[in-house]
């Protein structure tokens, strides 16, 4: 009998490779590394074997080039897809990654039928959707990776900024995961002090633009592919707050059934992760005018999902 958990994580790219590494590292459970291309996740998950003597963990891991492994997993992570080269466009990553996903959730669904599964491919909001429809599993066991990693580059530029830690920033980001995401500051304390109080309205703007193009500005940096450290942390908090049901509040792309206004999307808002997966929708207030920038994310989300004809 199994004792801990198991979490397989589909695509041995970088981010899954760092799902993986982040996973086992704080010993949260045993992962299976799947990919289509020989012996990659193999040797990956057998390095990170190797790495357990050194970090202290004994998290078993296994690479495959089939689904057989993941079978009855806790949680299947889906980070396969093409990731996005400078100049592109998440929607030009739309069909191509809209037929790697529908895929690989097929074969997922099929053999772990309880799971959660936690998107990461983009264009995000969209994935996560077609996740949704292809699984069909409920909507709380569907979720998306975003606006953990968008929250993070916010407070990561908050504590630049202010000089201050970074622990001690608290920020979130709503919307979908791209150029419409709507960072709230005033929502955005440190130390509990709201940073209207700390910063000037033009530090804030040029904050909230830095975390809208925070992705394009590591792809335009690497050249090739997109970020990965902080995506892969992004999504073991996700697997961490499941797994040990902390019911933490984090902002996730969630399924909406009227909640600001918005029905039958995915959309990023704060909700409650725990053993149940989204276990609430935390709604809360927004002025008028973050409001219909919301709604401009939501349907620039809807688009895309249009263009699926799902």
């Amino acid at each position: 009998m199994r004792m801990r958990p198991k979490v397989s994580v589909v695509g041995a790219g970088n981010v899954g490779a760092s799902v993986a590494q982040y996973t086992v590292e704080k010993e949260l459970a045993d992962v299976v590394l799947v990919d289509i291309i020989k012996g990659l996740p193999h040797g990956k998950a057998l390095d990170l074997l190797h790495a357990g003597p050194i970090h202290g963990y004994d998290s078993q891991l296994i690479g495959s080039n089939d689904y057989g492994p993941t079978g009855e997993s806790d949680i299947v992570v889906i980070t396969a897809g093409l990731a996005r080269k400078p100049g592109m466009s998440r929607d030009d990553l739309l069909f191509k990654n809209a037929e790697i996903m529908g895929a690989v959730v097929d074969q997922v669904a099929a053999r772990s039928p309880s799971a959660i599964l936690i998107v990461v491919a983009n264009p995000l909001d969209a994935m996560t959707y077609l996740a949704w429809k292809k699984s069909g599993f409920p909507t709380e066991r569907v979720v998306g990776m975003a606006g953990i990693l968008d929250s993070a580059r916010f407070r990561t530029f908050v504590a630049l900024e202010l000089g201050v830690s970074v622990e001690n920033v608290s920020a979130f980001v709503l919307g979908g995961h791209g150029d419409t995401m709507v960072p709230l500051p005033r929502y955005c304390t440190v130390a509990g002090i709201p940073i209207t109080e700390l910063l000037s309205k033009e530090q804030i703007d040029a904050i909230v633009d830095r975390t809208r193009h925070g992705g394009a500005e590591i792809v335009n940096l690497l050249k090739a592919g997109g970020a990965y450290y902080a995506p892969g942390a992004a999504v073991t908090e996700m697997i961490e707050a499941i797994l040990k049901n902390k019911k933490k509040i984090l902002p996730c792309a969630t399924y909406l059934n009227g909640e600001y206004g918005i029905k039958g999307l995915y959309v990023g808002v704060p909700v409650k992760l725990g053993r149940g997966g989204v276990e609430q929708v935390i709604e809360v207030k927004l002025r008028p005018e973050e409001q219909a920038a919301f709604e401009k994310s939501a349907e620039s989300v809807r688009e895309l999902v249009k263009k699926l004809k799902l």
